[in-house]
């Protein structure tokens, strides 16, 4: 039996578990996942990696064209740009332009990455990223950085994973993470939105980093559409009776921190990592005197790591993720709060659209099977995931992991860039009532 033939058994399979939209679902991927394992895991199945030379997307439409292949030489920078374009209810049209530069500093073995898009929507929306994880020379300063302008819109559902009370949500269905639900019980906002996150971690052995940094996130000109509907005020919002709760500005509010942090990173590629782990432990104070709107705290943690299921070939793995962010109730704004897709890169919680699930007490988990389609040369591949999120909600003494939302999904991959080894990504994600499409450049974590 070739791979071929096990892909198509799976997606077989996996067509009949998403019909299932619920924790049952949930628990039946973990069955397709070992399924698919087994499949793949067979001796005759794994392409033996050293036979094989990697190629990406270029050298197939260069075989098309019946091109001589490039020759190989080494390579310490890639530029990807592509065009950004979509729609969906929450943006309308979206038209834009994405990128990433990946690249390697002098006598640094690790590959840097810096990436950024421009994009504009019919619904006045206009949404300006530039991110960055940098090593220096040598290795000896890691820089991090998520900066963002936003003129943007979102709904919100309440805090905890068990939101929004007193309803269940219709089905709903999402974009890259973009919102496209019109449900009632959805809470539509417009906001804009400026995000300056920088920290810079210092070398104090190989691989372990210290660092410091400020993250700066401000919303102004808040609209909380759900109260223009009730000029009486009798209907109230999430946001707006969390911020009256604890004081807060209903219309603007900004979030000024110091950043201290300590890592270590042992993976062996930031882009596609195919083995070694990463962890971060970190503290955020908020101070009033930079500008909070009070002094707050807060402890983020996470972890990545990578497990070779194949001797052979090591694009045959297991990744888990682990987010974990901690705060007292009531601290900071309600936006500011940690939420679904709110990390870094955007990434987390396949399945729900962006701010699904938000609290003070916030945990994300999610574990990935990456496995090789193509029998030789590594350009098609796939993944099968599983996540979990959970929150809490003070005002209904809702504790964290009390209620634990799942996720689970499919996705291909093609290779793009090989020497930086870098994937166009597509997926698609399932949660309770609620599912997502999801195309990017590079792997999820």
């Amino acid at each position: 039996m070739n791979n071929r033939y096990r892909l198509l058994c799976c997606l077989k399979d996996w067509n009949n578990i998403s019909k299932s939209h619920s924790l049952h679902g949930f628990f039946l991927v973990c069955a397709f996942l070992l399924h698919c394992m087994g499949a793949f895991a067979q001796t005759d199945s794994i392409p033996d990696s050293s036979n094989c030379a990697q190629r990406d997307l270029s050298d197939v439409i260069r075989a098309a064209k019946h091109k001589p292949p490039k020759v190989k030489t080494e390579k310490t920078s890639s530029l990807i740009a592509f065009p950004i374009i979509g729609s969906n209810p929450a943006t309308g049209f979206m038209v834009g332009l994405g990128g990433q530069y990946a690249f390697k500093m002098a006598e640094s073995s690790k590959y840097s990455i810096m990436s950024g898009s421009l994009q504009a929507t019919t619904k006045n929306q206009y949404l300006i990223i530039f991110k960055n994880n940098i090593y220096t020379k040598k290795e000896r300063i890691f820089f991090t950085g998520d900066w963002r302008f936003q003129i943007f819109s979102q709904a919100t559902y309440g805090l905890g994973t068990n939101a929004p009370e007193g309803g269940v949500l219709d089905y709903q269905f999402g974009l890259a993470g973009f919102e496209t639900t019109t449900d009632s019980l959805a809470q539509p906002m417009e906001y804009n939105f400026l995000r300056i996150h920088q920290t810079m971690a210092f070398k104090i052995k190989e691989s372990m980093y210290l660092g410091v940094g400020l993250n700066l996130d401000g919303y102004s000109k808040i609209i909380d559409e759900k109260l223009n509907l009730d000029p009486g005020n009798e209907l109230y919002t999430s946001h707006y009776l969390y911020s009256k709760k604890y004081g807060f500005d209903t219309t603007e509010y900004y979030s000024s921190s110091l950043i201290a942090n300590f890592v270590i990173d042992k993976r062996d590629n930031m882009i596609q990592p195919y083995k070694g782990y990463f962890m971060s432990l970190g503290w955020r104070g908020d101070l009033e005197i930079l500008g909070s709107e009070k002094n707050a705290s807060m402890l983020k943690t996470e972890w990545r790591s990578y497990h070779n299921v194949s001797p052979r070939n090591p694009a045959h793995l297991i990744g888990f993720w682990f987010i974990g962010e901690f705060s007292p109730e009531g601290q900071f704004p309600y936006m500011t709060l940690p939420a679904t897709s709110y990390d870094q890169r955007s990434r987390s919680g396949r399945g729900y659209t962006q701010g699904r699930f938000r609290g003070n007490q916030y945990t994300y988990g999610e574990a990935e099977y990456r496995f090789p389609i193509s029998k030789c040369g590594g350009v098609w591949s796939g993944v099968a995931f599983l996540n979990a999120t959970s929150a809490n909600n003070p005002a209904l003494k809702e504790a964290l992991f009390e209620t634990v939302q799942p996720g689970y999904g499919l996705g291909l991959r093609i290779m793009l860039d090989k020497a930086s080894s870098t994937n166009l990504t597509l997926d698609y994600g399932f949660g309770k009532k609620s599912s997502g499409f999801y195309l990017a450049v590079s792997e999820t974590f």
